[in-house]
């Protein structure tokens, strides 16, 4: 509900009258809501924003502008936004019908015209933007994303926002690697496995971390070490020599969380992920 006053002005003979104040009431119809599908987002995520409009009015808004600040906020007096949006992921739908014609020019700020909601009927605008380097990852961070609505017969323009928190959880990738790659019958050969934490949360015991291999050729006489502390076969891992499968036993293996660092000149985050290293040499 928007309120506001008129006043008239008379002149006649070099005199000057006013007459009296007349109080109106324009009453909003359109509103807006903005929020993301997901409510955590980790480094490289996609996330899909969903803006619905509703109209209660007697008449249909055209041609209306979106403006999105992907996140926008300010570090060492700089402007930097966490959130890039993805080509060609804009859709809309007006009662239900996906429309054609809206238009989506990335910035920084996103804009997005062409949007257009029918009498006592609603318009709901889909798109997808990608968490860059920019994002906060510590613990507790978050990306307060704003949208702006605008355009002809809206009294004032309408804000809404999201609010997503980084994901407080492990986020572990694993790699191999063989030395030497040439070996000799009845030569020794070790396996290494490189585990990798790029979350902002460590890989505990209970989180039950495990490694699972089937050796092919299959290894004898093995000896196994995680972060060059040697492994005891029973109570740390399990080893079937007959077949070659071999695991690690749960709450063994934990991994440090990532640490992360900001540019105070380019605000870009660097990440260096917390590293655990498991190795098996055998006899092949």
């Amino acid at each position: 509900m928007a309120i506001f006053t008129n006043q008239a002005t008379l002149s006649y003979n070099n005199t000057t009258t006013t007459s009296n104040i007349v109080t109106g009431e324009i009453i909003e119809v359109l509103s807006a809501a903005k929020n993301a599908v997901d409510d955590e987002y980790r480094f490289g995520d996609t996330v899909t924003y969903v803006v619905s409009i509703v109209n209660t009015g007697t008449a249909a808004f055209n041609n209306l502008t979106i403006t999105d600040d992907l996140g926008a906020y300010t570090a060492s007096g700089v402007t930097r936004t966490p959130l890039t949006y993805v080509e060609d992921s804009l859709v809309y739908y007006a009662n239900g019908v996906l429309q054609t014609g809206a238009t989506a020019v990335a910035g920084p700020s996103l804009v997005i015209s062409g949007i257009n909601v029918p009498a006592g009927g609603n318009a709901v605008v889909i798109y997808n933007a990608r968490v860059n380097e920019f994002a906060p990852l510590a613990s507790g961070s978050t990306i307060v994303n704003e949208a702006t609505i605008s355009g002809a017969g809206l009294t004032t323009p309408i804000t809404v926002s999201d609010t997503i928190t980084i994901a407080n959880a492990a986020q572990l990738s694993i790699t191999k690697g063989l030395t030497p790659e040439t070996v000799a019958e009845n030569g020794q050969l070790t396996y290494t496995f490189t585990i990798q934490n790029t979350g902002n949360t460590p890989a505990v015991a209970t989180d039950n971390v495990t490694v699972t291999d089937l050796f092919n050729p299959i290894l004898e006489n093995i000896t196994v070490a995680l972060n060059g502390a040697v492994l005891t076969e029973g109570p740390e891992y399990i080893y079937d020599e007959t077949t070659g499968l071999f695991q690690t036993v749960a709450s063994v293996i934990t991994v440090p969380a990532a640490t992360y660092t900001q540019d105070p000149v380019t605000g870009q985050w660097t990440i260096v992920p917390g590293v655990t290293v498991l190795t098996v040499t055998g006899t092949v």
